[in-house]
């Protein structure tokens, strides 16, 4: 089948197992192709083929809510609700995007980027359906890295408490982005462990006659005889939500799915459904991935499994060099700790695990507790380096002000992926942290404008005792072996014209050289500021500019809200500084998914519109 002929999901219902099997065959082999081509998430959708189709097969999507936790892995769903025509143009500015969008679709009824808010969701959808009295089925597809994330516990608790109707799909593949851990993740390993059909015979009947559930479950396993045999039980964790629970069910195999699937259709009030997934199913290099490096992909070779893209020499990404100096340091500093919230490989900390195990914490998808971990760790005395992404940081800001800044304790904190990060969109644009991190007492916050100058601030942060945030963007910059030296907290530098200006430019980051650089090329009479502190400020670097009477054009790629020139302007208030400031950033919206050139562009932050401006101000 042409799965670019697809528009609509309900020609499923008419197709038997082998033509079911081949569709399967057809979106694995049509997913590598495109995605091989434009990038995105690979592994995770090649896992969910069958259980896509067998959902849409027995649900009536869009009455019936079928929904993906966190959504990367919702492309066999826009598949066959009819946007493979689109994929060509998968997480491209203005094209399909990476994640389940309301906006493209109306088989799409909820929309994340974050993991673990499908069952609170999905609870909502179930009490506003019953108080409206319509009928109708809600389906939340979430894994077991999700699932074992504190919102999804604090989701299955009230769920067990209300009694909606609501079929809950586990789907357990033993990974998130890389492979799970935890003692949740045991209890899963043993709830998919394999049971043998004499054990469970003893015990069947008695169980399931316990309550409807198991009777509805009973009678339909002796429709489809042993296709069902090993994968009913009432177990597991579920059972102390008070929640039913039906399987392990194969996940490759839609005569189990499809069975199971329907008896859980019928069930009066909520009830876990758990699928045994591979992901990365079908294609080899996905399914051998145990590191997450086939999570998040961008364009590879499909025949060699080679990725196209590669780092350019002699530089390394903003990851791998923070990364790398927090385990020089460690080496001559044995309190020195890691922790991150699920992102070993993704921050590049895979070396830091494997020297120090005893000292690496990967504390799974739950983000507000690695932050009060970090901060209990501090207080008895360790020093240590939590690593996170921007946009995953933003759900453990209580953690973060109540538990590590209010107790004034020397966490590091790396906020990887800081500013745009592109195909991925607004759901993990970091461009946030500066606004929320900036009213906080105690904390420093800084960001490094090349591989030196990170080294020197990590260096400065563990030197020093107070709560030390330092945020890095993705990609890669020039990269060098250097020396690490402290540098004075709160300084920013100048760059440029600095004796002979009629324009300070004051900005951050990578763009701090990318601007000087031009500005020397063209010989323009303007002095740029490295503002590398955003907290605190350089004081007496802004009341000497105060003093020349010079504009100020103030350029920053994240929020203008909370940012950089949001705090010189609070300053030059409160002290009666009279600064003549402009200033260029992100306004108040939401930035949407593409590349990063486009959406500076779009934002009017790129460089071209900077000296744009620059020229206007010049001629004034």
């Amino acid at each position: 089948m042409n799965v670019k002929d697809i528009n609509d999901p309900k020609f499923l219902k008419d197709l038997n197992y082998k033509q079911l099997n081949d569709l399967a065959l057809d979106i694995r082999s049509y997913l590598i192709d495109a995605i091989s081509k434009t990038g995105g998430h690979l592994a995770s959708n090649l896992g969910v083929v069958e259980l896509t189709i067998a959902l849409h097969r027995v649900f009536d999507s869009p009455n019936d809510k079928i929904f993906f936790d966190v959504g990367h892995q919702s492309y066999v769903h826009k598949i066959l609700t009819g946007r493979a025509s689109q994929f060509d143009q998968l997480r491209q500015y203005h094209g399909l995007s990476g994640f389940q969008k309301r906006s493209e679709s109306i088989h799409d009824v909820w929309e994340a980027g974050h993991s673990s808010t499908s069952l609170s969701a999905a609870l909502g959808m179930c009490i506003a359906r019953d108080l409206d009295g319509k009928d109708y089925c809600v389906v939340p597809v979430i894994g077991d890295g999700a699932l074992s994330s504190g919102m999804s516990l604090e989701a299955l608790n009230e769920i067990g408490e209300e009694k909606r109707r609501c079929v809950i799909i586990f789907n357990d593949n033993n990974m998130s982005i890389s492979k799970n851990v935890g003692a949740l993740s045991r209890s899963f390993t043993h709830l998919r462990s394999d049971k043998s059909y004499n054990q469970i015979k003893e015990n069947m009947k008695r169980s399931l006659s316990r309550n409807e559930v198991g009777k509805v479950v009973l009678n339909g396993l002796t429709n489809f005889k042993d296709y069902f045999k090993e994968s009913v039980i009432d177990y597991g964790i579920f059972k102390e939500f008070d929640i039913e629970y039906l399987g392990p069910v194969n996940g490759h195999n839609l005569k189990e799915l499809i069975p199971a699937l329907e008896t859980a259709k019928k069930h009066d009030g909520p009830i876990v459904v758990h699928v045994i997934t591979k992901k990365g199913k079908g294609y080899l290099p996905c399914e051998d991935d145990i590191d997450g490096i086939w999570h998040g992909i961008g364009p590879f070779n499909p025949a060699t499994g080679k990725f196209l893209n590669s780092t350019p020499a002699n530089c390394k990404s903003w990851s791998a060099i923070i990364a790398d100096d927090v385990l020089k340091l460690a080496d001559n500093n044995e309190d020195i700790l890691c922790l991150t919230p699920a992102m070993i490989a993704g921050s590049k900390l895979e070396k830091f695990f494997t020297k120090y195990p005893f000292r690496s914490f990967d504390c799974g998808i739950a983000e507000e507790h690695a932050a009060t971990f970090a901060a209990s760790l501090a207080l008895s005395g360790k020093r240590p380096f939590l690593a996170i992404y921007s946009s995953f940081l933003q759900r453990c800001y209580d953690q973060i002000n109540h538990d590590i800044c209010r107790m004034d304790l020397p966490v590091v904190i790396g906020i990887d992926r800081a500013g745009l990060v592109g195909n991925d969109g607004d759901t993990h644009h970091g461009v946030f942290d500066i606004g929320i991190l900036r009213p906080i007492p105690n904390i420093i916050l800084a960001q490094p404008k090349d591989a030196k100058e990170a080294g020197d601030m990590l260096f400065t942060a563990f030197a020093n005792d107070h709560p030390f945030a330092i945020r890095y963007p993705r990609g890669s910059i020039a990269y060098k072996e250097t020396t690490m030296e402290k540098i004075e907290i709160g300084t920013w530098t100048k760059h440029g014209s600095i004796n002979d200006h009629k324009l300070i430019i004051l900005t951050y980051g990578d763009d701090v050289d990318k601007i000087t650089h031009k500005i020397e090329i063209n010989k323009l009479p303007i002095m740029v500021i490295n503002c590398r502190f955003f907290k605190p400020i350089d004081a007496k670097m802004l009341e000497k500019i105060a003093k020349e009477n010079v504009k100020i054009l103030i350029y920053e790629t994240d929020m203008l809200a909370g940012g950089l020139s949001s705090a010189i302007l609070e300053f030059a208030c409160d002290h009666q500084l009279k600064l003549d400031i402009e200033r260029i950033g992100i306004k108040d919206n939401y930035v949407t998914f593409g590349a990063n050139s486009l959406l500076r562009k779009e934002q009017e932050i790129d460089i071209n519109h900077l000296f744009a401006r620059i020229d206007d101000l010049l001629k004034r």
